[in-house]
């Protein structure tokens, strides 16, 4: 199985998976994902400065 064989048939596979499940779930709101994931990203660099002594 050469690469351009495998990748085309993965092409394949992940667009007849977009066109059953039409892509993102309805309570799925991207700007509240990305918000807080952000601010957990932000606490744990506040905590892990404020932990670091070192310097």
């Amino acid at each position: 199985m050469s690469l351009s064989s495998t990748a085309q048939s993965l092409v394949l596979l992940a667009s007849e998976g977009a066109e059953q499940h039409g892509g993102n779930h309805d309570s799925l709101n991207p700007y509240i994902t990305g918000g807080g994931a952000f601010l957990v990203l932000m606490l744990m660099l506040w905590v892990t400065t404020r932990l670091n002594r070192d310097r």
